[in-house]
């Protein structure tokens, strides 16, 4: 089985890229439930995996200008050494509790979600437009990377949740640099808790090369259609990925179906956009003269 792990680092991949979150709240799921991994095995290789693919997707929105590598720096300051105590803690405590665990941060993610879809269309969007940290703004990343950083280190997910979440409520940032500044933070933070896994044996490095081979392309197509997607769109696309993943994470009855329905629908409409944007780039190339009558 080796092309449909690519499969699932591609599909994984572009939703990542497009909108900085999703990688670990669908990826071990998938694991765990299509290839029957062990449940330790697949979120060690997720995060790794996690790690060396979206530091791709974080060197392209670097160059596409979307990161506030700042913001990044300073949530980081919080979140590498947290995410670490929150690894420590999930080595020490039950099944049964980690399960609740995941179950009230799901509740969390829906509840987000929710609140988010609903304020965008009540508040102004943010700006492209560079802006200073304050001490009050550095002390807040510092306080968002911590509480993020400890869910992440204890559950394996929320690298491109919380962190993404906390952000468009908290600075001035349009959707589109709130992905970029979201991907270069999780990479490094991806990188501290992905290589503590690998020195315990917890990841397939055979699945994790197999998935990058779809991820990483993915990524860097996401990261591409991220920056044409109008930000309307990319938070719609945002809050919807929040509810799925809230729905994952409490063991909604019939989740894997909802999702599956989903993602596929969201993928029907991705292909016409593009299809769409590519008729609009060739009728204006022809121009309009040449234009059908």
């Amino acid at each position: 089985m080796t092309w449909q792990y690519s499969l699932a680092g591609l599909f994984v991949g572009v939703l990542v890229g497009m909108t900085g979150m999703g990688g670990g709240s669908l990826m071990t799921p998938m694991l765990i439930l299509l290839f029957n991994f062990d449940a330790k095995v697949a979120v060690g290789t997720d995060i790794l995996h996690g790690a060396i693919f979206k530091s791709f997707g974080a060197i392209r929105h670097r160059q596409l200008g979307t990161v506030h590598g700042s913001l990044g720096l300073w949530m980081l300051v919080g979140s590498a050494p947290l995410s670490l105590v929150g690894v420590q803690i999930a080595d020490s405590v039950g099944d049964s509790s980690m399960s609740t665990f995941q179950k009230v941060v799901g509740g969390a993610l829906i509840v987000g979600g929710l609140g988010f879809l609903a304020k965008m269309f009540v508040r102004g969007h943010g700006s492209d437009a560079p802006f200073d940290l304050t001490r009050r703004d550095k002390i807040l990343a510092i306080v968002i990377g911590a509480f993020g950083g400890f869910v992440v280190g204890l559950t394996s997910v929320g690298s491109g949740t919380f962190f993404g979440l906390a952000m468009l409520f908290a600075y001035p940032l349009t959707a589109r640099r709130m992905v970029g500044t979201d991907m270069f933070h999780a990479a490094v933070l991806l990188w501290v808790a992905g290589v503590s896994h690998l020195l315990h044996g917890d990841v397939d490095g055979h699945a994790m090369a197999w998935l990058l081979v779809g991820s990483i392309p993915g990524v860097l197509l996401g990261s591409h259609l991220s920056v044409r997607v109008p930000d309307r769109e990319l938070r719609v696309a945002f809050g919807l990925v929040l509810v799925l993943s809230g729905l994952k994470l409490v063991n909604t009855p019939h989740a894997n179906w909802i999702i599956a329905v989903s993602l596929g629908i969201g993928a029907v409409v991705l292909g016409w956009w593009v299809v769409r944007q590519l008729r609009i780039r060739r009728l204006a190339a022809r121009g309009p003269l040449e234009r059908p009558a």
